[in-house]
C-alpha cells in the first residue's frame, strides 16, 4: 500500500509565497505520473499541477508563471512552490500518484490565503 503524506499548508497572505511538499512511501520513479490537486469548498476538485517521470511538467492557467512543481527521486518528495499568492488559491491541496494500475492519493493539506 502507497501513503503519501502532505505538508506544508498554511495561512499566508495574499502576495506571499507556500512551499508544499507530498512524500512517497515508495520510489516516485515507479509512478508515470505525480499531480497535485485542490479543491476549495463547494467546488470540485481540479488539477493544479502535474510532472511525469520523464520530468514534463504541465499546470492548470489559473497558476502559470506563479506555481512550480517539482520533484527529488532520492527523497522520493515531489514539491509545488507557490508564490504571489491570492485569496483564490484557499483550497485543501491533495497529491496524487499514478501508477499503471491505480492512484493513490494523499489526505491533503489546507492553504489558506487571506486578504
Amino acid at each position: 500500500q502507497v501513503q503519501l503524506v502532505e505538508s506544508g499548508g498554511g495561512l499566508v497572505q495574499a502576495g506571499g509565497s507556500l512551499r508544499l511538499s507530498c512524500a512517497a512511501s515508495r520510489s516516485i520513479n515507479s509512478f508515470y505520473a505525480v499531480s497535485w490537486y485542490r479543491q476549495a469548498p463547494g467546488k470540485q476538485r481540479d488539477m493544479v499541477a502535474v510532472i511525469t517521470s520523464g520530468g514534463t511538467t504541465n499546470y492548470a492557467d489559473s497558476v502559470k508563471g506563479r506555481f512550480t512543481i517539482s520533484s527529488v527521486n532520492a527523497e522520493n518528495t515531489v514539491y509545488l512552490q507557490m508564490n504571489s499568492l491570492k485569496p483564490d488559491d484557499t483550497a485543501v491541496y491533495y497529491c496524487k500518484a499514478s501508477s499503471l494500475r491505480t492512484q493513490y492519493w494523499g489526505r491533503g493539506t489546507q492553504v489558506t490565503v487571506s486578504s
